[in-house]
């Protein structure tokens, strides 16, 4: 199974799995179109919307489990 990293873009973990989708947009990540999520990773998308990176990648990861 695939894990999610930090290094990874909101693109390319929407091309995993559609689902995780739901868990950005529990972030309050609702950029999942735009532009910046296509070319901002996921460190750079958390510091830039205050969230913390380990909670986000623990949960996109453990929806991937599901």
């Amino acid at each position: 199974m695939q894990k999610i990293t930090k290094d990874m873009t909101i693109g390319q973990v929407l091309e995993i799995d559609e689902r995780l989708a739901m868990v950005f947009l529990g972030f309050g990540l609702h950029c999942l179109s735009c532009p910046m999520g296509q070319m901002e990773n996921l460190e750079e998308a958390a510091e830039v919307h205050g969230i913390e990176l380990d909670m986000l990648l623990e949960q996109l990861n453990e929806m991937l489990e599901v």
